[in-house]
């Protein structure tokens, strides 16, 4: 299995991170769960969040973590889904970009 790791620089301050990251989960539910199925997630400790979903008939697992000037996903990819590491990768970025780039969520 090949894992992925993205780094994304905020400036935000942890709280509001873990704030936007919790609204942005309630989102992905609503708008992928019938593409993907169920997206679990659970915040291990207070900036680190285990992450699962399955998609295509593929398990992804991963996590995120919210240091003070990053955001880190590491993302493990099962089988076939590792020919994709690269859209995947720029879907995360893309996606977390927004994030924290944007002033209101």
């Amino acid at each position: 299995m090949k894992t992925i790791e993205v780094r994304v620089p905020h400036e935000l301050g942890r709280d509001e991170m873990r704030r936007r990251i919790d609204e942005a989960l309630v989102r992905a539910r609503t708008q992928y769960t019938d593409a993907v199925g169920p997206i679990e997630a659970e915040w291990e400790h207070e900036h680190r969040m285990r992450v699962m979903l399955t998609a295509m008939g593929m398990q992804f697992d991963g996590t995120i973590e919210i240091l003070v000037e990053e955001v880190v996903v590491e993302l493990g990819l099962p089988g076939m889904a590792s020919m994709f590491a690269g859209r995947i990768r720029e879907g995360i970025q893309e996606r977390l970009g927004g994030l924290v780039g944007s002033q209101q969520v």
